[in-house]
């Protein structure tokens, strides 16, 4: 969270909002807010926090853990539409990079302006090669596309 938190402007130039959700409660994020986050990304959290206490947004998203009555830390990235383009979910002992969060919301930006007709291959950054999704490029990306120089 302190990382998003850091990084919260680069979200906002991209038109992302962010919005977290825990089972905690609003007293419990304002804590945590206070005396951790705040001073780990050297600022307060610029985003929502919403509780979710019942765990109902979470077993909507599939993230709740009903016998240990927490939510595993999940990571959506839903499009304008409300379509879920991505999800991770993963356990405690090991956070996400952002970076690559940022380059996933990049390159879903960039498949929707090119309305399909570009998609981004491993490893795609801004400026880098896009294919062209198509007959012509089935069984032939090797001949387009090599992850090992083209990333």
């Amino acid at each position: 969270m302190s990382a998003v938190a850091a990084q919260y402007d680069t979200l906002q130039e991209l038109g992302v909002e962010v919005i977290s959700v825990s089972v905690d409660s609003q007293f419990v994020h304002k804590m945590w807010n206070d005396q951790e986050l705040s001073k780990m990304a050297k600022k307060d959290i610029p985003f929502h926090m919403a509780s979710d206490g019942a765990g109902n947004v979470g077993k909507i998203f599939g993230v709740y853990d009903e016998n240990a009555g927490v939510e595993l830390r999940g990571r959506f990235i839903i499009d304008p539409d409300g379509v879920i383009q991505a999800m991770e979910v993963m356990t405690p002992p090991v956070g996400r990079k952002l970076e690559e969060t940022i380059r996933q919301i990049q390159a879903f930006q960039h498949v929707r302006s090119k309305k399909g007709a570009e998609v981004c291959p491993a490893g795609w950054e801004p400026g880098k090669k896009v294919l062209k999704p198509g007959p012509a490029l089935v069984g032939n990306v090797w001949k387009e596309w090599n992850p090992f120089t083209d990333h």
